[in-house]
């Protein structure tokens, strides 16, 4: 195993902690996506499966903030992901550059 110095530390608990709120983000984001949202007493279904047969005016600003809500979740997920990765191919290009 190689010695990892206090920066490289970093770089690792970086790395760790971005991928785990990245998986945990877009997890959340889809169950959010799930839940069933209401308004006025009105079941409006999901941001992924809205009910059949309601009147569409009555649960659309529901469903819309329902759907908002979702994507900003999943969005941030990707996000922290693809900052995990970055770090990833940054960290492993400066050990290049070390070793060579």
């Amino acid at each position: 195993m190689p010695n990892i110095n206090g920066s490289g530390r970093a770089v690792t608990v970086l790395n760790k902690v971005l991928g785990v709120l990245g998986a945990v983000l877009l997890l959340g984001g889809a169950l959010l996506g799930f839940r069933t949202v209401s308004s006025g007493g009105t079941s409006c279904g999901s941001a992924f499966r809205p009910a059949g047969g309601i009147t569409p005016m009555s649960c659309d600003n529901a469903l819309n903030s329902a759907s908002t809500l979702t994507t900003m979740v999943i969005v941030a997920g990707v996000l922290c992901l693809i900052g995990a990765i970055a770090v990833k191919m940054l960290s492993d290009r400066g050990q290049q550059k070390v070793t060579a």
